[in-house]
């Protein structure tokens, strides 16, 4: 078999639609692509697709993702063939060089038995993405807070405050200024209302973002709202502000007319999780986190 491994071209469009499709029907809350979604995630500059042709087939797919979480294996779709593992190999040999700081990971459902196919490929367990839904069934009493903390909403003109609490919270760059643009422009009729802040001595400590769950209430005919970024400076956690924001988020969904609420957050993160479930979320999904260290051994 003579195959080629070459960049993705627009052209390509209808057979990597089909293909991820076909991969992912079956996949939890999954929503199709489209050509104009696949076209979209291209133009934002941090998704690298691969194809193996062969004969001026394409044989398969595979797209590197810098992202939030770090470089990632976004998807190795190869349907159903004799060379099927080879084919896969290769893609996934060519994905990784685009990694530059020496590790990179994927994601599989929990459980599946993708997990011992990547572990065959180098790729060991560390750590999960839970997605946790809740119903919203009513308005809710806001836990207690302490004395000089005010609970709101974000002001116009606080982006950069914002920004500035949630990036130092994470201890990463989670946002960047013009956010709001953006989640006004994809999550209508979000605004700055749906942006929930607890300031103490003119600053915000702590952040719950609540936004229409869009792609979910299109797809899926619902009425979900979506709750993140949401985080607390270090010196302020402790202090119920994340729970009486998340609650004050959960109001204002209600009130907006949403039925339920859903976020995400790692496995790792126990003390969010434990609140969570205080305040009536489930999981609605389990995810893993492989990662591979491509730096040589020393």
């Amino acid at each position: 078999m003579t195959t080629q491994i070459r960049n993705f071209a627009d052209a390509d469009v209808s057979r990597i639609v089909d293909l991820l499709n076909e991969t992912y029907r079956n996949s939890y809350e999954f929503v199709p692509f489209n050509a104009d979604s696949l076209r979209s995630r291209v133009r934002e500059g941090k998704l690298k697709i691969l194809v193996s042709i062969e004969k001026d087939e394409i044989l398969g797919s595979a797209a590197y993702h810098d992202g939030y979480w770090g470089e990632e294996i976004e998807w190795l779709v190869v349907p159903e063939c004799p060379n099927k593992k080879l084919v896969e190999d290769t893609l996934l040999r060519e994905a990784e060089k685009y990694v530059t700081k020496g590790a990179v990971f994927t994601v599989v459902d929990d459980g599946s038995p993708q997990i011992a196919e990547w572990a065959e490929r180098g790729y060991r367990l560390e750590g999960g993405l839970y997605h946790l839904t809740v119903r919203i069934n009513g308005l809710k009493p806001l836990p207690k807070v302490p004395e000089g903390i005010l609970l709101r909403s974000l002001r116009p003109q606080e982006e950069r405050a914002l920004v500035e609490a949630v990036n130092a919270g994470f201890d990463w760059e989670r946002l960047k200024v013009g956010a709001i643009q953006e989640w006004k422009d994809e999550c209508p009729p979000f605004d700055e209302e749906w942006v929930h802040v607890a300031e103490h001595d003119n600053k915000i400590v702590s952040v719950v973002a609540s936004k229409p769950d869009v792609q979910y209430n299109k797809f899926f005919g619902g009425n979900r709202g979506y709750l993140g970024p949401a985080t607390t400076l270090q010196e302020y956690r402790g202090k119920n502000l994340a729970s009486a924001l998340t609650v004050r988020a959960m109001n204002l969904l209600f009130e907006k007319g949403m039925a339920s609420a859903a976020l995400h957050t790692t496995e790792q993160n126990t003390a969010s999780i434990a609140l969570l479930r205080k305040l009536g979320f489930e999981v609605g999904h389990h995810w893993r986190f492989m990662r591979k260290n491509l730096q040589p051994e020393k």
